[in-house]
């Protein structure tokens, strides 16, 4: 099946998709928020991957976000703290949409390259992680940042991290929330190659062609292969994650949290521990 008519598409305007050469790149398109993701825009990146998915003429799928700051920083805290910490009950329908747009990545069919700009931080590095490859801007850095802001990294951060990083390098980056540079990331292998923000895209494009180059139904069935640890990782942990953090945005955790990123300040964890006595 083949929909591929304009070579530029534009899908809504916080997720951009363009055709090139058999390439699909999905572009995360909210530079005021460093490419954090809202709902809405969960929404519109899954039709963006369904309609790579599908469309036949397309053999690579790039994932990257606009500018060169931010690759994408996760969820958009300023969302959570006004829509989800005052209605928690609906976070886990929040989840299930993530969900569909990890598993629409990781089951594409045809290869993926996160194709990193900038900061890959909370749900952005998840979404680095569920592509197949990645090549990333020698500025770029990658962060956790669940404890710090009152939630849990259980959107592939706690799945998959140990499985690319190992376990204790997993724990460093999950526990204490501090960034690592490209160089490192490159060195623990959660990327596979580091270019000049200038040659970024040539690089990317290297790699398309020589994915372009290869069998695209062997590529396919190898994807799925390969998927195995993550998919065995993935599927026993996100329902109870999906659950968990739902219940947990009802939490003094997650209301200080979120609040005084939003508010730019330090969170008041001894606020949560006077609370608990």
């Amino acid at each position: 099946m083949s929909v591929t008519s304009d070579p530029v598409r534009v899908i809504e305007e916080d997720v951009l998709y363009t055709v090139s050469d058999r390439v699909a790149t999905i572009t995360f398109n909210r530079p005021h928020a460093h490419n954090a993701y809202t709902t809405e825009t969960l929404e519109h990146l899954h039709k963006a991957l369904r309609r790579a998915m599908w469309d036949d003429e397309i053999g690579v799928v790039v994932l990257t976000g606009s500018g060169n700051v931010a690759f994408c920083t996760g969820g958009d805290v300023k969302e959570y703290a006004e829509r989800y910490v005052e209605r928690p009950e609906q976070f886990w329908k929040y989840m299930v949409l993530f969900q569909d747009c990890i598993d629409a990545i990781r089951t594409m069919g045809k290869p993926t390259i996160a194709r990193i700009n900038g900061m890959a931080v909370g749900g952005g590095n998840e979404m680095n992680m569920a592509c197949d490859l990645a090549v990333a801007a020698e500025h770029a850095v990658f962060r956790q940042v669940g404890t710090r802001v009152g939630s849990v990294a259980a959107g592939g951060g706690t799945q998959w991290l140990p499985i690319m990083v190992g376990d204790r390098r997993a724990r460093e980056m999950l526990f204490l929330c501090e960034p690592i540079s490209a160089e490192k990331a490159l060195e623990w292998g959660l990327i596979n190659r580091v270019a000049p923000t200038e040659r970024l895209d040539a690089v990317v494009r290297e790699l398309c062609d020589k994915l372009l180059d290869k069998f695209p139904q062997c590529l396919s069935y190898t994807q799925c292969q390969v998927n195995y640890w993550k998919d065995q990782s993935w599927y026993a942990t996100i329902g109870h994650a999906r659950e968990w953090l739902a219940s947990h945005f009802a939490s003094q955790e997650t209301a200080e949290g979120m609040r005084a990123f939003v508010e730019k300040r330090p969170p008041d964890y001894a606020a949560i521990r006077r609370a608990r006595r």
